[in-house]
């Protein structure tokens, strides 16, 4: 702290020091942080850059929001926030995008590729690949009605890509035990599971994700009991027997497009659509653990975007690549420079 007594010239250069060494931590390095202002004077407008790429994209595409911020999960959740999930396939590294959790149901990496596009204009080689991950998920959620958050920002993007580790996704066949021990092996505990899980807010589902709790739960050849029967019956008609494997389903049919909390709602009643989903209520494991994080973001919306929007934070923690030595501002966001 400076005294009152010092002269204003030892007081402005204590002040440019402070500012320094806090933005310091910014500057990508080995043990850098992330921060919010991390392109406030490199590309000042890269925030409004990618939101009127988004808000474009949604004009013909009402799926898009959901859509980034799955992207943004499945990066996150594979070798850490760094666009591994972006990089197409080269020889002898299988992208992500192929493998099962990721082949056919990953979307939106065209919006993203216009994304970079716009930013390249604006400030060549500046902004990386994943922080307008982090960015469009933030943007995509406020756009849709829920919360804002500050997104932290300073990421790398990684040469590689982990084929096998995105095998270990989260699947919406997991049960409670699963789900926990794959969050708890990014640092992240119930509190988030159950929020980042609210993502399922909006968006659909294809019906080869949700027959077996139709008609064969469990191996049992019988639905899942904790499925509501009524909307079972109303989930047959749009997923029949034999039908097509690829036919989308609101995650949310109460309101499938906008980001609220009738996810909780619709879990409290056994509507979770996925098995994933209704396992944070139904599951006996759940009743010391997520049911009442659940019961909390269905009573209060209000707790749900709070919680969420610092879940997102942390997930977006997971394992930032701001090594320059190991990462780059790749120029394309589907191959390394």
């Amino acid at each position: 702290m400076v005294s009152s007594s010092s002269s204003p010239s030892a007081t402005a250069a204590a002040v440019v020091l402070a500012v320094a060494l806090m933005t310091t931590t910014c500057f990508h390095g080995a043990t850098a942080q992330l921060c919010e202002d991390y392109y406030d004077s490199t590309c000042p407008d890269a925030y409004d850059i990618v939101k009127q790429v988004l808000v474009d994209a949604v004009q013909s595409d009402t799926r898009i929001f959901a859509s980034l911020i799955r992207l943004h999960f499945h990066d996150c959740f594979v070798q850490g926030c760094d666009a591994s999930l972006l990089l197409d396939s080269v020889p002898g590294m299988p992208s992500e995008k192929t493998s099962a959790p990721n082949n056919g149901s990953a979307r939106g990496f065209g919006v993203v590729d216009a994304a970079k596009a716009a930013l390249e204009s604006a400030c060549p080689g500046v902004v990386s690949c994943a922080d307008i991950l982090a960015i469009a998920a933030e943007i995509s959620v406020e756009l849709s009605g829920g919360p804002s958050w500050g997104v932290l920002l300073g990421r790398l993007d990684s040469k590689t890509s982990d084929f096998n580790g995105s095998l270990d996704l989260p699947e919406p066949t997991d049960n409670l035990t699963i789900l926990q021990q794959k969050f708890s092996n990014l640092s992240l505990n119930d509190v988030d599971l159950v929020a980042l899980s609210g993502g399922h807010t909006f968006g659909r589902v294809q019906c080869k994700f949700i027959t077996d709790r139709l008609y064969n739960f469990s191996g049992t050849n019988m639905p899942d009991p904790t499925l509501d029967a009524s909307y079972r019956a109303f989930l047959t008609q749009r997923c029949p027997r034999n039908g097509d494997p690829t036919a989308l389903n609101d995650l949310d049919p109460t309101t499938p497009d906008t980001f609220d909390n009738n996810y909780y709602t619709n879990i409290e009643v056994n509507r979770g659509i996925l098995n994933s989903d209704q396992e944070l209520k139904s599951s006996p494991l759940a009743q010391g653990t997520t049911a009442p994080i659940v019961d909390q973001f269905a009573a209060s919306q209000d707790d749900f975007f709070a919680s969420f929007a610092q879940s997102m934070i942390n997930m977006g923690n997971i394992k930032p690549l701001t090594d320059p030595s190991r990462g780059e501002v790749r120029t394309n966001c589907r191959r390394v420079n």
